[in-house]
């Protein structure tokens, strides 16, 4: 291992003088590494997760949360919702690349010229690559900043350092997408975390704030699904 020195606090980054430059190199260069990140031969790597044959990354990843919110026995019917908008807007089936599974402001480490390094590769596994992208816009890492992506930059910026590496278009529609259910899964990992607590598995502060989070997410959730169309 090697140790790579910057910061990794989003609050830091988002508001801090020293970041002021970063923050305007941020969103392209994100777009810029995932496409570096997408662009790993897959028989390069080790076994890493991924879809059944002939099933799409996508209902995969439903079925997959559908059991997870099944297991707690208790209702969140816009979870439900999200769950039912996700399988009728389903994108088309695409390239199926290595997907780092948390890509977000959080997990890079930024210096003053931007982002030195990505952490965090547990979550890595085979998908679709506009996951990735969409995951980093989730309202959540913006941490209370404006702009979608991460809090520190904008779709068009993203979307040109991505294309700039990948040589392909990125389909704003798919990322979208990937965004909506990247608020339903944190919806999701929020109520885990309030189990954890709430059961006596972990007890933890902590927790317990996450756990709190769970009405949040199912707002921005509704809000998303309200504006893209809602649910047929």
């Amino acid at each position: 291992m090697e140790r790579v020195e910057g910061e990794t606090i989003p609050r830091k980054i988002l508001r801090d003088p020293e970041f002021a430059g970063a923050r305007s190199l941020m969103a392209r260069q994100a777009g810029e590494i995932a496409a570096r990140i997408h662009a790993l031969p897959l028989a390069s790597l080790p076994e890493v997760p991924r879809p059944p044959e002939g099933e799409s990354p996508a209902r995969h990843q439903i079925d997959q949360y559908r059991g997870l919110l099944d297991a707690f026995g208790e209702p969140h019917p816009v979870f439900e919702l999200g769950l039912r908008w996700l399988e009728e807007h389903e994108p088309p089936r695409g390239e199926v690349t290595l997907v780092h599974g948390d890509f977000r402001n959080g997990n890079f480490v930024v210096g003053p010229e931007g982002i030195r390094a990505v952490l965090d590769w547990e979550l890595a596994h085979l998908g679709d690559p506009m996951e990735d992208l969409g995951w980093l816009c989730t309202r959540s890492w913006r941490f209370r900043e404006a702009r979608p992506v991460g809090g520190f930059g904008d779709y068009r910026d993203l979307y040109a350092g991505y294309e700039s590496v990948s040589g392909r278009p990125v389909d704003p529609e798919a990322v979208r997408y990937w965004e909506v259910f990247g608020t339903l899964k944190w919806g999701e990992m929020c109520v885990v975390q309030a189990f954890t607590h709430l059961n006596g598995l972990h007890r933890s502060v902590e927790l317990a704030a996450i756990g709190r989070r769970v009405c949040e997410m199912e707002w921005h959730l509704l809000d998303m699904i309200d504006g893209l169309g809602g649910v047929g």
